[in-house]
């Protein structure tokens, strides 16, 4: 089994896919060795120690201190906490990293050092709707507004140009007249849940 690290910043529904499949499945090609979170406060933490997964909390406030963060730009910030999310994975012996929901954009040393082992779930069909400002909520609704007749969620790997990386895999759910950010979300998320799952065991069967 690789040992696979989950980067999350939410409620972490998708890392609970991959702990379900884990447990109910002992062919499953991965083990879960450790989740990274972006934000101190989120329900995926718990999730994650609740089953005895080691938890860091890597935020610009935790890695760089509150001061340095706030006087820091961006593209500093998702530096450092990047090159701090390699000094853990490397420490964990980490072989692969699996993005679910998490929303600090890596850049650095950690994207050849991991190269073709880092993957994204976008909850969108990429090449459309992706780049930077492309999460949650705001891909559904430019969807909508775009009069797209379907959607979906794309597995992806990771590069240095935001949502870029070659494609794994796409699943497609079709957009309804009366939909709403929230209905289509609904619709798309038993999907992104399946295709995290794909993914992970395709990443780890087929590139590791």
């Amino acid at each position: 089994m690789k040992r696979i690290a989950v980067l999350v910043s939410g409620g972490g529904t998708n890392l609970q896919a991959l702990i379900d499949y884990e447990k109910s499945h002992q062919d499953c090609p991965y083990v879960i060795a450790l989740v990274i979170s972006d934000r101190k406060d989120v329900y995926a933490l718990t999730r994650a120690s609740s089953e005895g997964i080691p938890v860091q909390v890597l935020s610009p406030y935790s890695v760089m201190g509150k001061e340095n963060a706030v006087l820091a730009s961006r593209d500093e910030k998702r530096l450092c906490v990047s090159n701090k999310v390699l000094e853990v994975c490397k420490n964990f012996k980490i072989e692969a990293l699996v993005q679910a929901g998490y929303l600090t954009v890596l850049s650095g040393n950690i994207l050849k050092e991991y190269e073709n082992k880092i993957i994204n779930l976008h909850p969108a069909l990429l090449p459309k709707f992706g780049g930077v400002g492309m999460w949650g909520h705001h891909v559904h609704e430019a969807v909508l507004q775009s009069g797209e007749k379907e959607s979906g969620c794309t597995i992806h790997f990771v590069t240095s140009e935001c949502d870029a990386g070659k494609i794994l895999l796409q699943k497609k759910v079709p957009v309804l007249k009366d939909d709403t950010p929230s209905s289509l979300y609904e619709r798309i998320a038993p999907e992104e849940h399946e295709a995290i799952i794909e993914g992970t065991c395709l990443l780890c069967e087929k590139y590791l």
